[in-house]
């Protein structure tokens, strides 16, 4: 009411008053949905906690489910793509978020998780899933801190943002990363940073675009 007012725009309009309730609804949303990832991502990993635990042998569960963990602390992590016996060192950047992204995309998109899983383990062009997923939340987590998912969020809902929307994104990116790997076939994992920094930049790019919407199901249609 008060910009109309001072716009000297008439309180009659109702069009109008519409549509700036829910402008100012998503950039008030886009802000507390930053803070919501922000407050998730600082949030350490930590084993003593049983829900953290929890999630982490769900993750277990979903990619691999015929075959069983032996124990918690396991070479066998390795072939979900974690780095040694224990994923909670792999956590430190992103913190719970790197994980909780990591359950989202495997229970909402189990079948896509696993298949992509399994091309992770190519013997020429393989990557280490679980550090990629993690990777790829530092970069949707950086995109929304420095604004560039404002559009693709904004076309997105009509309204508050919340944060399954940003594990949408997310999903999205690791979808689209590993047909990029396999479209680039880089002569070997050491060359994932200059990989990465390309497909960031084609992201980025993307986002530029008024109308984006970047969503798995939009990558999955024929």
């Amino acid at each position: 009411r008060d910009v109309m007012k001072a716009k000297k725009i008439g309180q009659k309009d109702t069009r109008f008053k519409t549509n700036l309730h829910i402008s100012l609804l998503q950039i008030s949303g886009y802000k507390k949905l930053y803070l919501d990832v922000e407050n998730l991502r600082k949030v350490p990993y930590d084993s003593e906690n049983e829900e953290h635990e929890e999630q982490l042998i769900e993750l277990w569960n979903l990619l691999m489910p015929h075959e069983n963990l032996k124990a918690r602390i396991s070479k066998q992590w390795c072939d979900i793509g974690f780095q040694g016996d224990d994923p909670k060192t792999d956590f430190r950047g992103m913190g719970l978020l790197g994980l909780v992204n990591l359950v989202y995309f495997s229970k909402h998109y189990t079948s896509e998780a696993r298949q992509i899983l399994s091309r992770s383990n190519h013997p020429k062009l393989g990557y280490s899933y679980a550090i990629v997923g993690i990777n790829l939340t530092e970069m949707a987590y950086s995109l929304l801190k420095n604004g560039a998912l404002k559009g693709h969020l904004y076309n997105m809902v009509s309204g508050l943002p919340q944060m399954e929307h940003f594990h949408q994104f997310y999903c999205y990116l690791v979808y689209e990363f590993d047909k990029f790997w396999f479209e680039e076939e880089p002569e070997s994992i050491m060359h994932f940073n200059q990989y990465r920094e390309k497909f960031h930049e084609k992201i980025k790019g993307l986002l530029l675009d008024y109308s984006v919407v970047l969503t798995l199901q939009d990558t999955k249609k024929p």
